[in-house]
């Protein structure tokens, strides 16, 4: 399962008739389902790097353009290649003269952490957060009608994370790239999603963090996309953008209720 190639046509992104919304896809990483930061803070501590949840948390969001320009380049957001570049990124920003370090110990530490995320706890642990006001978000916009459906690149346990975290039964649909056998950017993901739960693409927005996966796939899938930016580190993105799920549910939700009140 590989992405399309990275010389593939990046449409702009899309406009959006928000008053005429009904269904809404959404990423789970970043979007639903966050790193937990005082884990991974607590595996920095077991190598000896000095960071805490606050500062992860925010170097996670800071590297998101980092892990955008990889998958642009042609690699999954599965692969090693993008794994390290994250890691990496992170690192950098949220452990305290990490930079000055000699390569080949950087190389050695992101290595290791790498390794800490990919163990059975880590898998459990890593995505596993969920934002204040996500869940009574969607319980607002399922409740207004809107359907809701995650469109995820994912390792076949996307579901599973969701249902653990109490997310999964205001959900219409789970789709998971590595059990359809596609990922975003690659619109067959999208059309996949489409095609399962019936959504008419005129009136379904996608939401997600990564640029190049979330709004540049969804516009090759006919779709308009809002790229989730908590700290407006993406202020040069041709697109529409929003801090978090909870704000993108008000202005849903405002758009539907103007329309429905005939304004």
């Amino acid at each position: 399962m590989t992405p399309p190639p990275a010389d593939a046509p990046c449409p702009a992104a899309l406009p959006i008739a928000w008053h005429r919304i009904d269904t809404l896809f959404l990423d789970a990483g970043n979007t639903l389902l966050h790193w937990d930061g005082a884990f991974v803070a607590e595996v920095l501590a077991g190598l000896g790097l000095e960071s805490d949840a606050a500062c992860v948390e925010r170097a996670e969001a800071a590297c998101r353009g980092r892990l955008s320009r990889v998958v642009s380049s042609g690699h999954s957001t599965e692969s090693d290649a993008a794994r390290v570049a994250y890691v990496s990124g992170v690192l950098g920003a949220a452990v305290r003269g990490f930079a000055a370090r000699p390569r080949e110990e950087q190389g050695r530490l992101v290595a290791a952490v790498v390794r800490a995320l990919r163990t059975p706890e880590g898998q459990e642990r890593l995505w596993s957060r969920v934002p204040p006001g996500v869940p009574e978000a969607l319980a607002a916009l399922r409740a207004d009608g809107v359907r809701l459906v995650v469109v995820s690149n994912s390792d076949g346990t996307c579901e599973a994370k969701l249902a653990a975290a109490g997310l999964r039964e205001v959900l219409d649909a789970v789709v998971d790239s590595h059990l359809v056998g596609a990922e975003k950017p690659d619109p067959a993901i999208f059309h996949h999603a489409l095609s399962r739960t019936g959504a008419h693409p005129g009136r379904t927005l996608h939401a997600g963090d990564l640029h190049h996966a979330d709004v540049v796939g969804a516009a090759r899938a006919g779709l308009p996309a809002v790229l989730l930016d908590p700290f407006d580190d993406w202020r040069d993105a041709a697109c529409e953008r929003a801090a978090d799920v909870p704000s993108l549910a008000v202005r849903l939700l405002a758009a539907r209720r103007l329309a429905g009140a005939g304004v």
